[in-house]
């Protein structure tokens, strides 16, 4: 029975340098706990407590995994989940995921962080579905993106990372600065700012120009008062008033 104890808590220890030749690809992961048969492809794993998953693309932190279908092509995991994209150079948070290893899409759920490091894009949403092969990531509900100056809300968006394309709809509205633009439905292209809109278009523009001072008003840099000759002039119009009234 103690030998038994002895090579179980072998096998867990020695978790993390396990490698598991899936096709063409590999996986590494190790847990605190492991239920399922690591040799057998055609059963459901589960990693249990600080488990940790990587593939050729893809490294995942959660409390759990689970690994199922051929070949482990599907990967689920559940609570305190981070990671990252090490193809696509994408970090993310968020409070469930299920990745298929075969499509490589994954399917992020519950407060979604997105980090799209190559080009400074920070993503939040409910719902975030992210096709690794066509670098697009579908957001919905609760939708916030950050890029340069902008910040993009709505219920649905469609973010293109290779050509730097954002599509908004539901209640879409970006600001920049002080601009803001709404509309039923927006694009932004990220590369040259150009923002299109359609439907129910809303805005407010502000003028940046900084109004003239006073100093430096047509008025303010008149001289005070009046040369000589202009002073001698008027006083010589008065006093002939003066004179012609005395006359009468």
């Amino acid at each position: 029975m103690l030998n038994k104890l002895k090579s179980k808590i072998a096998f867990f220890s020695l978790l993390t340098l396990i490698t598991l030749p899936l096709s063409a690809e590999k996986i590494l992961f190790s847990a605190n706990r492991m239920t399922g048969q690591a040799g057998n492809t055609n059963t459901t794993t589960t990693l249990s407590g600080n488990a940790y998953i990587k593939t050729d693309s893809m490294e995942i932190q959660a409390d759990n995994v689970e690994l199922s279908g051929d070949n482990y092509r599907y990967i689920k995991s559940t609570g305190n989940i981070s990671g990252n994209n090490t193809e696509a150079h994408i970090e993310f948070t968020c409070d469930s995921l299920e990745y298929d290893r075969t499509t490589k899409i994954a399917l992020l759920k519950g407060n979604v962080k997105l980090i799209d490091k190559d080009n400074d894009v920070t993503a939040n949403a409910q719902i975030i579905e992210y096709n690794q092969d066509s670098e697009i990531a579908i957001l919905q509900i609760q939708i916030n993106l950050m890029q340069k100056e902008n910040v993009c809300s709505g219920s649905y968006a469609v973010y293109y990372k290779d050509t730097q394309l954002l599509e908004i709809s539901g209640n879409a509205q970006v600001k920049q600065k002080e601009d803001v633009f709404r509309a039923q439905y927006i694009t932004l292209d990220m590369n040259t700012q150009d923002i299109t809109l359609g439907g129910n278009v809303k805005g407010k523009v502000t003028d940046t120009k900084e109004p003239e001072s006073a100093e430096n008003s047509p008025e303010a840099n008149m001289p005070e008062g009046l040369p000589p000759e202009a002073e001698a002039a008027e006083t010589a119009v008065m006093q002939e008033n003066e004179e012609n009234d005395d006359g009468e």
